[in-house]
């Protein structure tokens, strides 16, 4: 009898995931925080935060839709190393490849972000 399975048996593919989500989620506040600085803002770090969890207007439909194609494509091209490597260089390989997608990602998520957004 088969079992239906989810797309890796590795306990480990979880994490690898949740890597990206966080890296994420890091290299945006960091963007944000860098921005709100250098505007005079008197509190960067807290605007920052409160940015990643509380976005007032969303992107344009277009700008929705390159969002989630850098997405995909950083997530195939981090995959297909995976798949083409292994030993240690796939570890290397799939780390630095994960890290420029996710921070390309961040780049053009917080460069779309609104006008009213960033005002604040």
């Amino acid at each position: 009898m088969y079992l239906a399975r989810g797309a890796s048996d590795a306990p480990g593919a979880w994490l690898w995931a949740l890597g990206a989500i966080l890296l994420y989620a890091l290299i945006s506040f960091g963007l944000d925080y860098r921005s709100r600085a250098r505007r005079g803002s008197r509190h960067p770090a807290r605007d920052a935060l409160h940015d990643l969890k509380d976005r007032e207007e969303p992107q344009s439909p277009r700008e929705h839709f390159v969002s989630r194609l850098i997405m995909l494509a950083g997530g195939g091209a981090t995959g297909l190393v995976a798949y083409t490597t292994s030993g240690v260089p796939r570890i290397v390989a799939v780390t630095s490849t994960a890290i420029v997608a996710v921070t390309v990602w961040a780049y053009y998520d917080h460069r779309t972000d609104t006008a009213a957004s960033r005002g604040r």
